[in-house]
């Protein structure tokens, strides 16, 4: 499972908020719902959130082994 809790870790340390992200920077609600709901984003908005956060990729997301992940 992909989890995004070190986006809104790295968001509340950053200079950036809910609304920058928005208004200023032009991220969808629903990216950021879906942020906020551990759903599948692209790999676009994991390089524009890193590029307006100034952070890596690790900053912005985890990944946690768990049974419910997909049978492969």
């Amino acid at each position: 499972m992909i989890d995004y809790t070190p986006f809104w870790e790295t968001l509340e340390k950053s200079s950036e908020n809910w609304y920058t992200l928005t208004v200023k920077h032009h991220l969808s609600p629903n990216t950021l719902h879906r942020l906020k709901h551990n759903m599948d984003i692209s790999t676009r908005t994991i390089n524009d959130l890193c590029r307006i956060l100034s952070c890596g990729v690790e900053d912005i997301l985890r990944y946690i082994p768990s049974n419910e992940d997909q049978i492969l």
